[in-house]
């Protein structure tokens, strides 16, 4: 038996999905509240419970060879208390659990964000430090926390293993993450500036065949980074451009401005109550251009991300078919009929 936390989760799913069709028994484990839809129809196990709380995670460990822990609270704005006690918290009750139920392996999803950060423009690899203290964002700090938690269980006997995704992007979006949210408000034309900055970008389906991967080959305490792409934003653009036209981001702010002009949309979407998609933690982000190296994981697993543009072409197909699109799609063919 496999337990997959954070199940419902985009990389979550998609995890899931190729567990099952290597013919692994799977328990998910969801969060209560949590529309179970990304997972419909897959012949699984569903546990619902609080990741913080130590008495059901143990028991949702029982008789399991392999926990897949991807459960985690993102969050790109303020200090939330939340975020520390599933994001470090959380992880610690997975620990615990597995060291009481003699799980053979565990396979943690960390962040990118997880590492120490360098001067801007710095190459990223596994030799670089994992310190809390030095990095930017409570997100952060807490994945780097729960890391060093990880890594200390490992040293202690544990036999866990760790891997780091960029920006991950791809089909099987169910619940709109923060990147299928920004390619969503591309398609409707909503997206109208950028910022003059750069990321890695990394498939979904190639992060989660890693996993699998880390799982069976990579050796106790081992460390990998799960990068695809890098770009730059306007580069990213004009990527999305040449798959579905749009009257889209006609400008890119430069950090100085971009930084002020977040720090208003995130006062004005808090008071709205939605999630705004630029804020001060984004810009700081993107403005970074760092390059993260998968060496690493290319070298001992095999590990070879595919070109970004087919990730970006199957997510953008993936919500029209499952209607993400359907109003768009429908107003573009009035227009068509109507010219």
């Amino acid at each position: 038996m496999i337990l997959v936390t954070g199940a419902t989760g985009h990389l979550g799913n998609v995890l899931v999905r190729l567990l099952v069709a290597s013919k692994q028994n799977v328990r998910a484990m969801v969060v209560p509240f949590e529309d179970t839809l990304p997972l419909e129809g897959l012949p699984i196990q569903i546990v619902k419970g609080d990741i913080r709380d130590y008495d059901f995670v143990r028991d949702a460990s029982k008789d399991v060879e392999v926990v897949y822990h991807l459960a985690a609270m993102i969050s790109i704005l303020g200090k939330k208390r939340m975020v520390y006690e599933v994001n470090v918290g959380g992880t610690e009750n997975i620990i615990k659990a597995c060291k009481e139920n003699r799980v053979q392996r565990l396979v943690y999803v960390s962040s990118i964000h997880a590492f120490s950060e360098p001067k801007p423009g710095s190459l990223i690899d596994e030799s670089v430090p994992i310190d809390p203290q030095k990095t930017s964002g409570d997100y952060a700090k807490s994945k780097a926390m729960a890391t060093l938690k990880v890594l200390e269980s490992a040293k202690e006997g544990l036999n866990a293993v760790i891997v780091c995704p960029t920006g991950i992007v791809g089909p099987y979006d169910w619940r709109v993450s923060e990147m299928g949210n920004l390619l969503l408000l591309y398609s409707k034309n909503l997206l109208k500036v950028g910022v003059s900055g750069s990321f890695d970008f990394v498939d979904v389906r190639d992060v989660a065949n890693l996993l699998i991967k880390t799982c069976s080959e990579a050796e106790k305490g081992d460390l990998f980074i799960a990068s695809g792409h890098y770009t730059t934003i306007r580069a990213f653009i004009q990527t999305l451009q040449k798959i579905r036209s749009s009257r889209s981001v006609n400008i890119f702010l430069p950090s100085y401005v971009a930084y002020p002009v977040s720090l208003i949309t995130s006062v004005y979407y808090l008071i709205r109550k939605k999630k705004p998609l630029l804020t001060p933690y984004s810009v700081h982000t993107l403005t970074r251009n760092y390059v993260y190296s998968h060496q690493k994981a290319t070298e001992k697993l095999g590990y070879s991300p595919r070109p970004l543009c087919d990730s970006l072409r199957d997510a953008l197909q993936w919500f029209e078919d499952n209607g993400y699109l359907k109003k768009i799609s429908s107003a573009l063919t009035f227009a068509e009929r109507s010219s």
